[in-house]
């Protein structure tokens, strides 16, 4: 019997994916270009601006964005003759930072995320029903389980791309939407409980099929990613089997099953941090070879990533398909050159992926420092009153300029080379 379904569901999705990529978007434009790959998750704009970032990453959690109660005063969305209402104040917020960016030609994606809400009507309806109750952070899997939670995250991803595809961008534009976050470890990023891999990426790929049919129909251009973190062919040690898998073996036979039910163009979000998050020194990691079966990818070894997604399997109509880096920092030591040595790892790090042809962009983390992220110290400024800048803050700001070889010179004797990628 598990046969014959796995079969029908095959055939539906076969079918579903056809009538898609025949299905005309509302709104057709081309892909926007940068003139840098240099990016932010972005939590200052202005400073944002001031710093030159073509790329940003936002946070956006939906169980703030719905709303189940249908206050009339709130924007709607009609699907399928049912409607679907949404926080207006939450939006409003969002559409600020986004349009204020976009408006002075930054890339914006947003990284798409289900917190657990104080509400049980909304957890019920957005977070998975299978999240586990004992799961370490209030992040969970999607709802694409249930019907009630299928036409909601449907309703908010068309809801979403057509407000931020819009020609008069009026509300901002966006042009790409991360399903998750850091998937390969659910336990801690997108809880679905204790699964197998092939469970996980079955009930993974029909989100990122509703996201992207979702985001087709209003737009073009605009892109959904997988998001992985730096575990290749290793699982996050924190987890057992059921809680983390690696990265390559995840995003391998995710491509074969979307190809068995459909291909369709989805890309890939990736976070290269170093292997030990406290030590930004990424090109002492022992963990990240040459070799394909390389524990992890860090900054070190990233080639190893493009040439992965390059093979034949990983393809999407002959074509690679795109790669951001979303999200990575470098820690600053405490020590007295501590702040030197962060500066470093980014100058070198900028210069890899610069020099590597299939990444579009490199999102930095974080903005400020944050009080509550395990004792880290990622920001280009730090979290004292003020937010004083850290000599990061300046590598940043010049790194696409005409001036980043002499913000940059110091880091070479530091990372111990003569010249830059």
């Amino acid at each position: 019997m598990k046969y014959i379904l796995s079969a029908i569901i095959v055939v539906f999705f076969s079918s579903f994916s056809l009538s898609l990529s025949a299905e005309k978007s509302r709104y057709d434009e081309p892909y926007p270009t940068a003139n840098s790959k240099k990016g932010l998750q972005v939590e200052m704009v202005e400073d944002a601006l001031a710093l030159g970032v073509k790329h940003a990453a936002l946070n956006f959690n939906i169980t703030q964005l719905i709303d189940p109660n249908s206050d009339p005063d709130n924007p709607r969305w009609v699907k399928d003759g049912r409607e679907y209402y949404f926080n207006r104040t939450y939006l409003n917020k969002i559409d600020s930072s986004i349009k204020r960016l976009s408006d002075r030609g930054v890339l914006v994606n947003l990284i798409v995320l289900a917190y657990q809400s104080g509400n049980a009507q909304i957890n019920k309806l957005i977070l998975h029903p299978k999240a586990a109750r004992e799961r370490p952070n209030p992040l969970c899997a999607f709802n694409t389980v249930t019907e009630d939670g299928r036409r909601w995250f449907v309703a908010i991803m068309e809801f979403i791309a057509e407000r931020w595809s819009h020609p008069e961008k009026k509300n901002g534009r966006v042009v790409g939407y991360i399903i998750g976050n850091e998937v390969n470890s659910h336990w801690w990023w997108s809880n679905m409980g204790r699964v197998t891999m092939k469970e996980f990426t079955t009930d993974y790929l029909r989100t990122m099929r509703l996201a992207h049919g979702a985001v087709r129909r209003q737009s073009s251009w605009a892109r959904v990613y997988i998001s992985l973190d730096h575990h290749w062919n290793i699982r996050y040690e924190a987890g057992d089997e059921g809680q983390t898998f690696a990265g390559r073996p995840f995003i391998t036979y995710f491509a074969e099953l979307a190809k068995d039910g459909g291909d369709f163009d989805w890309h890939l979000a990736f976070h290269p941090y170093p292997e030990n998050l406290r030590n930004p020194k990424f090109w002492n990691d022992q963990s990240a070879t040459k070799k394909t079966d390389t524990p992890r990818i860090t900054f070190k070894n990233l080639r190893m990533l493009t040439t992965h997604m390059k093979k034949s399997e990983m393809l999407y109509q002959k074509q690679q398909r795109r790669i951001i880096l979303s999200e990575q920092g470098f820690d600053t030591p405490k020590v007295p050159d501590g702040e030197k040595v962060q500066a470093a790892a980014y100058c070198y790090a900028y210069k890899l992926v610069e020099s590597i042809d299939g990444i579009d962009s490199f999102i930095l983390h974080r903005h400020v420092d944050h009080r509550n992220e395990g004792g880290l110290l990622l920001g280009l400024r730090r979290w004292d009153k003020g937010n004083p800048k850290k000599k990061i803050y300046d590598c940043f700001r010049f790194a696409d300029t005409p001036e980043w070889e002499a913000a940059f010179e110091f880091a070479l004797p530091v990372v111990g080379i003569k010249k830059w990628p």
